[in-house]
């Protein structure tokens, strides 16, 4: 069985409501009652599992597990993903509709549970920092090198829900502390809280134990200087400054393998498949991940959200099913070449068959007895409309290309549904690096860059086809960057903050997305119910 590096069993520790930022920041002195904070954990068990406890719930709002979280938010408002209405199905008050063009309100439910488990979230993080801190080690059998790492850790994690808190709603509070401090800080600036972010990643990431196979799952140095590549990729938008240099020299110590890596250095995958599959978790192209294991009942479950009905078992010879919910976009369909490998391998399009043989699936819905079939369209073509544009509310139970990037195998599979979620892997660092040589450059591509990205696009391609698909410095422009980065990336959770990194996000149309070209929609609003608990924050501009 896999290893899996969380502690899942019940945390004996201050309860953190998720009741938002109130909560979030000061806990209840008494919660304790007269047990005094340094005899709080009884061994060194107790103190790792109230350390994981944060990383536990990062899960439940970071991973695609069909929560309404940061990944919710990242892609289904971006130009890859959206979850459309279809017939009698999905319309949800709305939500997803909202989502797709940009219409959302500061009352939408899916963003305060964001905010509230985001939050959370933090919450744990503090509360373990505080705790942990004032621990004796010598009553928990501890050494002071083994505790001095758990705090890194968690200062680095607490940088990591920053960078998503801040990606999100830019100016936030800075909550570090949970007694004797006031449960209503202040909103402060999106700089002052970058400022933050950078500080903490940089004082600590060098202090963490390198990236290895035994602590595959971990927060270890790698995937610290993957979240401070990203940090300064994003530095002019978060930051109000440029720090391509700062970048370029993070993904170096990355692809040098001087953070370590799985398998001593990091290194890509040589296929599409692999980074994905059920035996994932020592990868070594990952840097950083999520461990789940079904064995260990904690199961990554991908088919809620991307899974159609009951159907996709018979489909995939698995035993989830799904709510029929996240499609492709036709126009991100569309951004894939016919010889590209990851249109392919990525998704499920076209005749649905009965695993392994060809015996036709049928549909439940529109085509309910019909051989089921998708389709790159989105709109009602069962009522005769086989030439329209379609729209959020038009779809249709086989709407749209499907999710497949992650695989579980059979049921019959000893390693079945033994995936894990990466959340950081080297391919990014390559383009991330890529991308900053690219703005340094003027925006013009050098041949390292080039090189960057062709060794990750290579594996997309046949050996016939690759002569024509690989890029050179002239067709290698910012535009085709993000396009590379799309197709890449798609599921990835990572595509809003692309699109706003390119000056996209508000002035791009996509299907039948048109812009807003309002950029106070970079930021999702702070829910209203928070700004009457916390008087001291501020709504963001346009709301």
């Amino acid at each position: 069985m896999k290893k899996i590096n969380h502690y899942i069993f019940p945390v004996v520790m201050a309860a953190v409501c998720a009741n938002g930022l109130q909560s979030c920041t000061k806990l209840d002195e008494n919660v304790y009652s007269s047990i005094p904070k340094e005899d709080f954990y009884k061994d060194k068990r107790e103190v790792m599992q109230a350390a994981m406890r944060p990383f536990t719930h990062m899960q439940s709002w970071l991973a695609p597990t069909g929560g309404s979280g940061y990944y919710y938010h990242s892609e289904l408002s971006a130009d890859q993903v959206a979850w459309p209405q279809k017939g009698r199905h999905g319309y949800d008050s709305g939500d997803h509709i909202r989502q797709h063009y940009h219409t959302w309100t500061s009352t939408e439910s899916r963003t305060k549970s964001a905010w509230e488990g985001m939050w959370t979230g933090l919450g744990f993080v503090n509360n373990a920092i505080h705790d942990i801190e004032a621990t004796d080690i010598a009553k928990v059998g501890m050494t002071q090198a083994e505790k001095d790492i758990v705090i890194t850790q968690l200062k680095v994690m607490r940088a990591f829900h920053y960078i998503r808190i801040m990606d999100l709603w830019g100016n936030v509070p800075i909550a570090t502390e949970i007694v004797d401090k006031p449960i209503n800080p202040e909103t402060k600036p999106r700089a002052e809280v970058f400022a933050f972010i950078q500080a903490e990643l940089e004082q600590n990431v060098p202090k963490l134990p390198k990236t290895e196979k035994s602590n595959v799952g971990e927060i270890s140095m790698a995937a610290g200087y993957a979240m401070l590549a990203e940090l300064y990729l994003n530095a002019e938008k978060w930051g109000g400054k440029k720090m391509y240099d700062q970048c370029i020299q993070v993904c170096d110590k990355i692809i040098s393998g001087q953070a370590g890596g799985v398998g001593g250095t990091p290194a890509l995958s040589n296929d599409l498949i692999s980074l994905y599959s059920n035996n994932n978790s020592a990868n070594p192209e990952s840097l950083f991940q999520f461990q789940y294991s079904r064995k260990a009942g904690l199961t990554f479950d991908w088919g809620g959200f991307y899974m159609g009905y009951d159907y996709m078992k018979e489909v995939l010879k698995v035993g989830y099913g799904g709510w029929n919910a996240l499609v492709v976009i036709p126009s991100a369909f569309n951004a894939y070449t016919e010889n590209d490998l990851r249109k392919k391998e990525w998704f499920l399009f076209g005749p649905q068959y009965r695993y392994g043989t060809s015996t036709a699936v049928l549909g439940t819905e529109e085509y309910s007895g019909k051989p089921l079939v998708f389709v790159n369209t989105i709109r009602r073509e069962s009522e005769g409309d086989k030439t329209s544009e379609g729209g959020m509310t038009k779809g249709e139970e086989n709407s749209g290309a499907r999710f497949n990037k992650y695989k579980s195998g059979t049921l019959e599979d000893p390693n079945y549904w033994e995936n894990d979620y990466i959340i950081y892997r080297l391919t990014e660092i390559y383009f991330d690096k890529a991308e900053a040589l690219i703005r340094k450059n003027g925006g013009s591509a050098p041949q390292e860059a080039v090189d960057l990205i062709n060794t990750s696009r290579k594996r997309a391609f046949k050996d016939a086809d690759w002569a024509a698909s690989k890029y050179t410095t002239a067709s290698l422009t910012l535009d085709e960057l993000l396009a590379e980065r799309g197709r890449e990336f798609i599921f990835e959770g990572k595509r809003r903050t692309d699109l706003i990194r390119f000056g996209k996000y508000t002035t791009a149309t996509w299907w039948d997305h048109k812009p807003s070209n309002d950029p106070n929609k970079e930021l999702f609003p702070v829910p209203l119910n928070q700004l009457s608990i916390n008087p001291n924050l501020k709504q963001n501009p346009g709301y």
